[in-house]
């Protein structure tokens, strides 16, 4: 690899780390230090500013071509896909509120076994033995971090697990409702997030509102806490930019590897500001599930070379953009 192009991949892999854990530690700041137990707003506030960001970025500056999708598709597809899109993001700031991030993060790595599960059963789909071996250790240390969680909670322990599933739903309804369209990041939050905004804007106006107003009241910095809470947004599109920056920089490997130990600097960010308590053997189980998840990641990587048509293979990723949604929850999620 040249020089040049060695300092490009580096530089974006650390503006991705930089954009996911700073939205990730403002999230749990804005439900901890804040004291704004309202994730459905919280959520709804990122879909609108990703949606204005993904306008200008795509009308007025430019910056990326628009992928043009027909109105009838917008309903018939991007839709159903905003729905599940939605309730991955509200479930994963669900679960910031009541669990550590190192907790939340460490669950989010079981996504690709909820995927490859739910692939298995709903869609028969068959599957290399080797993908399979490759999910042994992110269930081990995932069972492993859950059962020495000093910080534990059910509900938000549910929120999270139930987020993997809605991830999972995801990856597998793009495979066939955006069959034909190759979307970006920026193009998946232009049509997904004004979705997400109406699904979610009168729920979370109806089951927060009361409670957001007494917070006003009772806050002593409202409108400071709200500027804090507002750029949170704005970041969150940026982290979504950034995805579409380290995508094109980056190998599909390298890319799986980055994700997973992204992952290690939320959880290792996350204890130094907010001081969570973690055992030893729940930093083992965090360590061993993020060892599984770049094996899993290297075993696709691996499969998808082989030639297609191989009996009794599955079908796996074929570029980096395929590879995405398998190995790291980001591209269609950006914690928006």
């Amino acid at each position: 690899m040249e020089e040049g192009s060695m300092f490009r991949s580096l530089l974006a892999i650390l503006q991705w780390w930089g954009f996911n854990v700073t939205v990730i530690i403002m999230n749990k700041w804005i439900f901890q230090k804040l004291d704004f137990k309202f994730p459905l707003s919280v959520s709804c506030v990122h879909f609108i500013c990703s949606s204005i960001g993904a306008y200008i970025v795509i009308k007025v500056l430019k910056l990326k071509p628009l992928i043009v999708v027909e109105p009838e598709d917008r309903w018939r597809r991007i839709f159903p896909m905003s729905f599940v899109f939605c309730i991955n993001i509200v479930l994963g700031n669900v679960s910031l509120r009541y669990i550590p991030v190192s907790f939340m993060q460490t669950i989010k790595s079981f996504t690709p076994a909820t995927t490859v599960v739910l692939q298995w059963l709903v869609w028969r789909k068959y599957f290399d033995w080797r993908i399979w071996a490759s999910l042994v250790p992110i269930v081990g240390g995932i069972l492993l971090t859950s059962v020495t969680e000093l910080s534990f909670n059910m509900f938000g322990f549910c929120a999270a697990l139930f987020g993997c599933l809605a991830t999972s739903t995801k990856t597998i309804l793009a495979e066939s409702l955006l069959h034909g369209y190759k979307f970006d990041s920026i193009n998946t939050v232009y049509y997904m997030a004004p979705f997400a905004t109406m699904i979610l804007g009168i729920p979370a106006l109806l089951l927060e509102g009361s409670g957001i107003l007494s917070w006003f009241e009772a806050h002593p910095a409202p409108w400071s806490a709200l500027i804090i809470i507002f750029s949170s947004g704005v970041l969150a599109f940026c982290l979504n930019f950034s995805i579409f920056y380290v995508i094109h920089s980056t190998t599909a490997v390298t890319f799986n590897v980055a994700g997973n130990l992204k992952v290690a600097v939320a959880v290792l960010v996350s204890w130094l500001i907010f001081r969570n308590p973690i055992s030893y053997m729940n930093a083992v189980g965090c360590g061993i599930t993020l060892v599984g998840c770049t094996f899993y990641g290297y075993v696709r990587h691996m499969l998808s070379q082989q030639t297609p048509g191989t009996p009794r293979t599955p079908r796996t990723p074929r570029s980096k953009m395929e590879l995405l949604p398998l190995v790291n929850n980001d591209k269609l999620e950006g914690k928006v």
